[in-house]
């Protein structure tokens, strides 16, 4: 590329020399009419190379902008890639502190505008560059003085372009967040627009979003503010070189120092200049933007976690040692939790809201690290296993889930890319998934604007993923709280009978849930204040006991307690 953009720039560097040399050759027959009829030949010869130096120039000119855009697309792809992957890589805790429209505008328009840079930019740049240097060394070349001359005009440039340089960056890192907050105050009120329009928050999300835009015009006003010095100078130092070239050229010219042609010459070359100075100065103001974009897009790197395992987890014991949380700089939520889950049990935490039970389960799936104590599975810290490694052993299932606009069978190959037809047929089976089987395609049916799921059919797609995952130790959060009672409890049986052998620990809002397990976990304000069977925990009159009473009532309580049905 480089090569091609060096002919290039040189065939580009003919015309003005020709046209110089057609000038001398036209003053030289004026003064001397005997060889006017050699000097017509001369001056079509040298206008014709004029034109096939023209031609060179575009047709060399075009294959380094292919090569160039050819180098930008696989690069800009590979940005791409890598900005995707490093988004699904991030810890999920730090995913949902971070607002939507922050993470959305870094991966959509930030590498959008890297991709630019990288496409069009730089190609271009070295082009314009390599032009620059060629044309100042060939005006060095006709005449030194008118060379220099040229360079102390435009001067000017090196001083505003140093001036906005070191101003720029700031600004567009700015306007970057600016537009992420304006990204994210449109996302957020968009994914609520029933709650905004059920509650009367019109007002209020219209007030937020015009103090969004305000800022983004008050940081856009920045850049532009700085653009509007740039410029003027820029084009002023233009004019100020070619007139100080005109008139001291017009000075050795009537000295006899110098030819018409080469004063012709050097000012041409200098109002050439412009050109490829125009170009990186443009270009630098991109830069600049795409500078600010690309260290917002390498942030979402700057933000994973380093994990460094010594040993792979060995068995499936889960080990809670004095355990404190705090969300942010907040008072702990968690106060030294201690338990041992043991393989293949059937756990249940219970307690009343804010008692830390989802606090905890999101610890043990590595969602969030304590601030003290340990969780270790398999003899080895959660928090330092990856992602990848982590959901191997232990998943976390809440009421939230994605419907990805794919197949059936692509969202069920999430779980298990190598699973077949028939396991997740049976996988749908076992959570009770019956809507499968009426889609007009199977599971080749793709969701989307025509065929979409509800609440419960898309939690029973998130269950049936988590029996083709196949973990050792599943956490349920409220898994299937969008199910109404009766399928809740079908899908709670049918994975039981799949996770027979597995751990599971369920975060327990339903009761009903809780008396099924093999041991609960009652806590209160973020500690582990019972542990027991049901039966143990109702004897003992205690914090549970108190729970299940107001969950049933007392002879609904009564009844369940003998192996009766419940009250309600």
């Amino acid at each position: 590329m480089l090569l091609l953009n060096g002919s290039a720039a040189l065939a580009a560097l003919a015309g003005p020399w020709l046209l110089g040399r057609i000038i001398d050759t036209v003053a030289d027959a004026t003064r001397n009419p005997a060889t006017s009829a050699g000097a017509l030949t001369t001056i079509n010869w040298l206008a014709l190379s004029i034109v096939f130096s023209a031609g060179l120039q575009i047709l060399l000119s075009r294959s380094a902008l292919l090569i160039g855009f050819r180098f930008g697309e696989r690069t800009a792809a590979r940005v791409r890639e890598q900005a995707v992957d490093r988004a699904l890589g991030l810890p999920a805790s730090l995913v949902e502190r971070t607002s939507p429209g922050d993470i959305t505008a870094r991966v959509v328009h930030d590498v959008s505008e890297v991709a630019r840079i990288l496409r069009d930019g730089i190609p271009e740049v070295l082009v314009a560059a390599v032009q620059a240097v060629l044309i100042l060394v060939l005006t060095f070349f006709l005449d030194p003085l008118l060379g220099a001359c040229g360079i102390v005009g435009m001067t000017g440039i090196v001083f505003v372009s140093r001036w906005y340089l070191r101003r720029a960056r700031t600004a567009y890192l700015a306007e970057g967040t600016a537009g992420s907050a304006i990204t994210d105050v449109l996302v957020s009120t968009s994914a609520g627009a029933r709650t905004v329009d059920a509650f009367g928050l019109e007002q209020q999300r219209r007030a937020v979003a015009d103090r969004a835009v305000d800022d983004g015009m008050r940081t856009r006003m920045r850049t532009l503010s700085l653009r509007s010095v740039l410029y003027p100078v820029v084009d002023s130092s233009y004019v100020i070189a070619v007139v100080g070239v005109l008139i001291v050229g017009g000075l050795l010219y009537h000295r006899g120092a110098v030819t018409l042609g080469v004063v012709t010459a050097s000012a041409l070359y200098l109002r050439q200049l412009s050109v490829p100075l125009d170009l990186i100065l443009t270009w630098m103001e991109s830069l600049q933007s795409g500078g600010a974009a690309f260290a917002r897009v390498e942030g979402v790197r700057g933000a994973e976690t380093p994990y460094q395992v010594a040993s792979e987890p060995v068995g499936d014991r889960i080990e809670i040692s004095n355990v404190h949380y705090a969300y942010g700089t907040g008072r702990d939520v968690l106060n030294g939790v201690n338990l041992d889950v043991r393989p293949g049990e059937r756990l249940a935490i219970v307690g009343s809201s804010g008692a830390g039970k989802s606090t905890l389960g999101r610890l043990v799936a590595g969602v969030d690290a304590p601030r003290a104590g340990t969780i270790t599975v398999g003899g080895v810290p959660v928090s330092s296993l990856p992602a990848e490694k982590l959901r191997r052993h232990v998943i976390l299932v809440t009421q939230d889930h994605h419907v990805f606009r794919e197949s059936l069978r692509d969202n069920l190959l999430l779980a298990a890319p190598d699973a077949g037809d028939a396991d997740l047929l049976t996988a749908l089976e076992v959570v009770g998934a019956d809507w499968a089987g009426e889609l007009p395609d199977g599971l080749d049916t793709t969701f989307g604007e025509e065929v979409t799921l509800d609440d419960a059919q898309a939690q029973q797609l998130s269950l049936a993923r988590v029996v083709l995952a196949d973990p050792h130790t599943v956490i349920l959060d409220e898994a299937t709280a969008s199910l109404d009672p009766i399928t809740a409890r079908h899908t709670e049986r049918a994975l039981s009978a799949v996770l027979r052998n597995r751990t599971v620990i369920a975060i327990a809002h339903r009761l009903q849930t809780a008396r099924d397990a093999d041991r609960i976990v009652v806590m209160d304000s973020g500690r582990v204040s019972e542990v027991g069977s049901h039966e143990e925990l109702v004897r003992e009159g205690g914090a549970y006991a108190a729970l299940w009473e107001s969950w049933h009532g007392p002879a609904g309580a009564a009844r369940v307690s003998r192996g009766g049905p419940p009250g309600r």
